[in-house]
């Protein structure tokens, strides 16, 4: 299962929420640089990284911060937040994304969306299924849309899409473990996707048992910047995989 670590931007800071809700932002680094490097420096090779700026508006905004991880480390980087159109989606790649995630523009553009698979590849583009009581959520989980998540999945699985990154919106910054069961049932209905988990990770001990149900991946964000899951544990995990 591939580690990946979070940093969520506004204002060009690294922050985190929880729930969503911009009200409880908590500064964590003034430099996500920094950051992303001691991120590298552990052997991780993964990093998500989201606009909360850009969630929030109509366009991407923190595409700079993209630029400087992507040429000052060798991350792959999968970006999101604010993706809304053929230049966010041009703008994200050219400064460095290895792939996009798309979570509001899936349920609000489909035309589009879908049109972005086709032309940029599975590989590139990720589907971001963020989820309120099994109902998906978009424009920073600032709506809930009448999507349900698991048909909502199914239906891009059929238009080519493989990886998925789902987040339990009530268990996102909570530090109170994983929606194990939520994703036990995407898997064992959408066969065959690559699920990537985020929200709630809170102890080391949940990567095991997320590995065991098959996710291809999992998300860690306020576990490593409260200090609850070290970078060396998560070092010692991908040496031993």
């Amino acid at each position: 299962m591939r580690i990946i670590p979070a940093i969520d931007i506004i204002d060009g800071k690294c922050v985190r929420l929880s729930k969503g809700d911009y009200n409880t932002k908590i500064i964590y680094n003034e430099n996500p640089v920094e950051v992303a490097k001691e991120f590298e420096a552990h052997g991780i090779e993964y990093l998500h990284l989201v606009d909360l700026d850009g969630a929030k508006s109509s366009q991407i905004v923190n595409y700079k911060i993209l630029e400087q991880i992507a040429s000052k480390t060798k991350l792959k980087i999968d970006f999101g937040g604010g993706l809304k159109s053929d230049a966010d989606l041009k703008i994200a790649f050219e400064s460095g994304a290895s792939q996009i995630t798309g979570g509001s523009i899936a349920v609000k553009n489909r035309v589009l969306f879908e049109k972005w698979i086709q032309e940029y590849g599975a590989d590139k583009i990720i589907l971001g299924a963020d989820a309120n009581n099994e109902k998906v959520a978009v424009s920073g989980w600032l709506e809930e849309s009448d999507e349900d998540l698991i048909p909502f999945i199914e239906g891009y699985q059929a238009k080519g899409i493989q990886h998925v990154i789902c987040t339990d919106i009530a268990k996102d910054g909570m530090l109170e473990g994983p929606s194990f069961d939520l994703y036990a049932k995407i898997l064992a209905e959408a066969k065959g996707i690559k699920l990537i988990a985020s929200g709630g990770i809170s102890t080391f001990d949940e990567l095991p048992r997320l590995a065991e149900l098959g996710c291809e991946g999992t998300i860690i964000g306020k576990a490593i910047y409260e200090g609850r899951i070290s970078l060396k544990q998560l070092e010692n995990y991908i040496l031993n995989k």
